[in-house]
C-alpha cells in the first residue's frame, strides 16, 4: 500500500463531486471516486482527465446504500491504494412531489441514498480513521437540510437525518482527532441539471448568480486545512444574490 494520502468521494458526478475531486488530486491527495456501476464510463473520464494533470485517480462502481459494498471499497483502499484522510459524502437524492404524490417506494429511496448512505460512510471513515487520531469527513448537505420545503418532504427528511448524523459524528469523533464539517449547499449550482433547466444560464455564471463547482470545491479543501483549534462544522454556501 503506498503510503500517499487518500480522499475519497462518495457520490461523484458532473458538478460537485467532480470538482472536489479534482481540488483535492490537486493538493496531491490521491483520489477516489464512487458512482454506481451503470454510471462507472462517467467517472472513468473524470479519473482520466485528473491523471492527465498529474494526479492520481481511480473510480469505483459503487453502491453506496448496500453496507457490504461500503465496508469493502474502505478495506480495499486501505489495503491496495492509501490511507483514507479525507472522506466526502455527496449524494444528492433531491426529488420534487407534493406529500400526497410522495409514495413509500420514492421517500424510502430518497432517505436511503442520503441518509442511511452517508451513515455507512460516515461510520466506515470513522473507523479506519480513529486509530490513527486523524482525518476529515465532509457530508454535502443542501437547504432541505435545515428547512422543509412545499413539495420537498422526502429530500428534507432525509437531509436532515444526514445533518443530524454530521453532529452524532462530529461530538463523537472530534475528541479523537478527526474533523467532521456539514456544508450547506443553498442555490442553483452549475452543471447539466441547471443548464437544461436555465436557458440563461451563461448570465447568470457572469453574474456570479450561481454557484460554481470549483469554487464550492475550494471550501472544501479549505475545511480539511483547517487547524484544530479552530475547527467549522457547519458551513453555508450560497450566492450573493441567493434570497435566504
Amino acid at each position: 500500500m503506498s503510503a500517499t494520502p487518500t480522499c475519497l468521494i462518495v457520490g461523484a458526478g458532473d458538478g460537485v463531486g467532480s470538482a472536489i475531486a479534482r481540488a483535492f488530486a490537486a493538493e496531491g491527495l490521491t483520489v477516489c471516486m464512487t458512482r454506481r456501476a451503470r454510471n462507472l464510463d462517467q467517472l472513468e473520464a473524470v479519473a482520466a482527465a485528473i491523471r492527465s494533470t498529474g494526479g492520481t485517480a481511480h473510480a469505483f462502481g459503487v453502491d453506496a446504500r448496500v453496507e457490504a459494498e461500503m465496508v469493502g471499497l474502505v478495506d480495499r483502499i486501505e489495503a491496495e491504494i492509501g490511507p483514507l484522510q479525507v472522506v466526502v459524502f455527496n449524494i444528492g437524492a433531491n426529488v420534487r412531489f407534493s406529500v400526497i404524490d410522495t409514495t413509500a417506494q420514492v421517500y424510502s429511496k430518497v432517505w436511503e441514498m442520503a441518509a442511511l448512505a452517508g451513515f455507512f460512510t460516515g461510520r466506515e471513515a470513522a473507523r479506519v480513521m480513529a486509530p490513527r487520531g486523524r482525518g476529515t469527513i465532509l457530508f454535502t448537505g443542501a437547504t432541505a437540510s435545515t428547512r422543509g420545503g412545499a413539495g420537498f418532504s422526502a429530500f428534507a427528511g432525509a437531509k436532515a437525518a444526514l445533518r443530524q448524523l454530521a453532529q452524532s459524528l462530529a461530538r463523537e469523533m472530534g475528541p479523537q482527532g478527526i474533523h467532521v464539517a456539514h456544508v450547506v449547499v443553498d442555490g442553483m449550482i452549475d452543471g447539466t441539471f441547471a443548464r437544461a433547466i436555465a436557458p440563461d444560464i451563461q448570465a447568470l455564471l457572469d453574474a456570479d448568480a450561481i454557484l460554481k463547482p470549483d469554487e464550492i470545491a475550494k471550501n472544501y479543501v479549505w475545511l480539511h486545512n483547517q487547524q484544530r483549534s479552530a475547527w467549522t462544522f457547519e458551513l453555508d454556501l450560497r450566492p450573493w444574490k441567493e434570497t435566504w
